[in-house]
């Protein structure tokens, strides 16, 4: 297992047991190995069995209780490992040794490319290296039970549950969860940590503490008796209630309220530092043998070596997000006419900070720029280039410059770096007032999209390659993609470590992600808290995640005036479907759905004629017009600047004849410019609205129709319904 073995060595009667793990690590055949430590000379050198004898022969009789080294196996096809052990000496009352458990590890990917300068046997913590201590953490805990062979089962079964703890709360999962008091034979246990000058009780578990309230932190006093063992660094066991009583007064209440017959507190230590205690609480018991007390020691000792790891673990942890923290944005700038919300998650395996970031940046004539990253790797190398990418970035699109000239720029800048990193990124402009949004991808997801109706869609952004290596290779290209958001429309963007699983498919986290952003709610803060409830531990637990999401406001008009808006993407084949579905809810929520048919025709010949002749989507507008007899107002813009024109099909034609149904079907309609397009617009309303002196029809006869204008830049005024010479052409664009 993760490519460590544990050994359980009876120095009385001279026999080794190694488990099949170890075996591996040996490099050896069960038959080849008749446990004894002369079997191992297959494997270690004679001049390296003499060091590793000598090395243990010292830390025996020096009195130390564990040691550690480095040492070299010759494998079976002749390749030299480098392998290290970790061991735990087990003496009687007289101090004599006459046991050693522990473990035993391949170490070559450790040792490499940096080989230790001394690799003799050391004290374990006392200058055995990160690798000795690492060891000794990962895979080393003992609980009580009978000799020989069940003594190696319960280390070898506490090991492999050890070996995955990483964290201080994976070590209290361990002696918490199912199994970790019945390793240790116990009805109870409490675990404890030193804080300065007060002992804090950090996990507790069994039936003799189901009813007993968390223990209050308590300062380290002789007078109890797990401070006690803390102080003198000594084990304490009591076969009786009643010599744990003369002992230690103030502890008795606590004995008889819950019910025990023994205990034994063991202090936690690791390079001559207590970390804490253990404490093990018994029922129907009156005794330690000395086998047991040797298990309760070495639990003790392999136990604070897997603390200590994870402390130094945690601790590290907490550095590396606290700087990955101050290199993000501490605060987004605010838009009107956006929600933006941003996350960061950090990996929860793994120490190393990683590069993925975000940022938001204000940039002139109103618009906002969007930016997220990943720089190669997950180190602390991968943030130094991370901070630098980021502001290089964030000054090329405050400039100004469009998405493809600041990727290019970017791209310069992290291949003129003393790195070899490269880094993948989306970059966005959003034009808030208008909703035109340009965007570029180095390598890098495009951007998810949720339209106004709920359905989501990832649009077709073009892409280069990641930055560095695009200028690398010489291939600098980074095309743009325009798109268009609407108001009430949702855009995010994320780093790939929460849609992308380890040996799994990309598009399988793409779809959840779409389907969280299509149930979560509306607004941008809650829909992030949605999709880092949703998806951080299904996604974003083995990588780096940053997340940002802008929602543009909606726009819903007024009580007496509502509006919808809607965007058909030109990709979209069930756009259309949607589309006229939004319009006919839109109406008969506005009491007007005797509109409802013409108005779905007339948006299906519009959406139909932007989608077919020109090069993006179409912007779909629904309005009611407050006025005295109200109206509703179809829109749909797109991005061509080129006017309808009229054309004469034939009767045999099958096209055409776009602008007589437009014209039959409304009251009016007309053409205007509208940014870097134009909107084609048509209006409707009742019936009654067409008689009476004032009416409507006198009101159209006052505009010019889009064929007699001169000035093509202009609006096109409204082709009155019914008028000679408007009708029998059709429009293209």
């Amino acid at each position: 297992m993760n490519g460590m073995g544990s050994f359980d060595w009876d120095l009385d009667q001279g026999i080794f047991d190694l488990d099949e793990a170890g075996l591996q690590v040996f490099d050896l055949r069960p038959e080849e190995f008749n446990r004894s430590p002369d079997a191992l000379v297959l494997r270690i050198t004679p001049e390296e069995g003499d060091r590793i004898d000598r090395e243990l022969r010292r830390a025996v009789q020096s009195g130390r209780r564990s040691y550690g080294g480095y040492f070299q196996v010759t494998r079976r096809d002749g390749v030299k490992q480098w392998t290290h052990t970790q061991g735990t000496i087990l003496r009687d009352d007289q101090g004599y040794a006459h046991r050693v458990v522990g473990i035993i590890r391949d170490a070559t990917d450790e040792l490499t490319h940096s080989p230790p300068a001394d690799i003799s046997f050391v004290p374990a913590g006392d200058g055995g290296g990160a690798g000795a201590d690492a060891a000794a953490g990962a895979a080393s805990a003992v609980g009580p039970g009978p000799p020989s062979r069940r003594f190696s089962s319960v280390v070898g079964r506490t090991t492999e549950a050890l070996s995955h703890a990483v964290t201080v709360d994976d070590v209290i999962a361990v002696l918490t969860g199912a199994g970790g008091v019945e390793r240790f034979g116990a009805d109870g246990l409490t675990l404890s940590l030193v804080d300065g000058a007060t002992m804090k009780f950090v996990a507790s578990s069994g039936d003799l503490l189901l009813d007993v309230p968390p223990f209050e932190p308590v300062r380290l006093i002789e007078s109890l008796p797990l401070a006690d063992s803390v102080l003198t660094q000594q084990p304490r066991f009591f076969g009786d209630t009643d010599e744990l009583g003369r002992r230690f007064p103030l502890a008795r209440p606590f004995a008889d309220r819950i019910g025990m017959d023994a205990c034994a507190f063991l202090p936690l230590i690791a390079q001559a530092r207590a970390l804490g205690g253990l404490a093990l609480f018994y029922r129907d018991r009156n005794s330690f043998s000395r086998e047991d007390r040797e298990l309760c020691v070495a639990l003790a000792g392999i136990l604070a070596q897997s603390l200590q790891r994870a402390i130094l673990f945690d601790q590290e942890r907490e550095f590396a997000t606290g700087l990955q923290s101050a290199m993000l944005p501490r605060r987004l700038p605010r838009f009107e006419g956006a929600e933006i919300a941003v996350r960061y998650h950090a990996a929860s395996s793994g120490r190393e900070v990683g590069g993925d970031w975000y940022d938001v940046v204000a940039l002139p004539q109103g618009r906002v720029g969007l930016v997220v990253g990943d720089v190669q790797g997950h180190d602390t190398h991968a943030a130094a280039v991370m901070g630098q990418l980021r502001i290089a970035l964030r000054a090329y699109a405050a400039e100004g410059h469009p998405p493809s000239t600041v990727l290019a720029r970017a791209s310069r800048f992290l291949a003129e770096l003393d790195t070899e990193r490269f880094a993948t990124c989306a970059y966005a402009q959003v034009d808030l007032a208008t909703g035109a949004l340009w965007t570029a991808r180095a390598g890098h997801l495009g951007p998810l999209i949720r339209h106004t109706d709920g359905r989501t869609g990832w649009p077709n952004v073009r892409g280069g390659l990641p930055l560095g290596l695009a200028t690398s290779l010489d291939i600098q290209e980074f095309p743009e993609t325009r798109l268009d958001l609407v108001p009430g429309e949702t855009l995010v963007f994320c780093t790939d470590g929460l849609v992308e699983e380890r040996a799994g498919d990309i598009t399988i986290g793409m779809e959840a992600l779409a389907e969280a952003v299509h149930t979560g709610p509306q607004r941008a803060e809650e829909l992030a808290d949605h999709l880092a409830d949703t998806l951080w531990q299904r996604w974003g637990s083995s990588d780096d995640v940053a997340l940002l999401i802008l929602r543009r406001s909606p726009d819903p008009g007024t009580t007496r005036a509502p509006r919808i808006h809607q965007y058909v993407h030109q990709a979209d084949p069930e756009g259309l479907a949607e589309a006229r579905l939004a319009l006919r809810q839109a109406l008969t929520a506005w009491h007007m759905a005797e509109l409802a048919d013409d108005i779905e025709v007339a948006a299906g010949e519009l959406l139909v004629n932007v989608l077919l002749h020109t090069e993006g989507g179409a912007v779909l507008t629904l309005e009611v017009l407050p006025e005295p007899v109200r109206r509703v107002r179809l829109s749909v813009q797109d991005r061509s600047s080129v006017w309808p024109r009229r054309r004469s099909p034939g009767e045999a034609a099958t096209s055409g004849r776009g602008l007589l149904m437009i014209d039959a079907l409304s009251e009016t309609w007309g053409v205007e410019p509208r940014g870097d397009g134009k909107a084609v617009w048509c209006e409707f309303g009742p019936e009654e609205s067409e008689a009476g002196p004032d009416g409507h029809q006198e009101q159209a006869d006052d505009r010019d129709g889009p064929e007699e204008r001169s000035d093509p830049a202009g609006p096109a005024g409204p082709a009155p319904k019914g008028e000679p010479g408007r009708v029998g052409g059709a429009f293209t664009a």
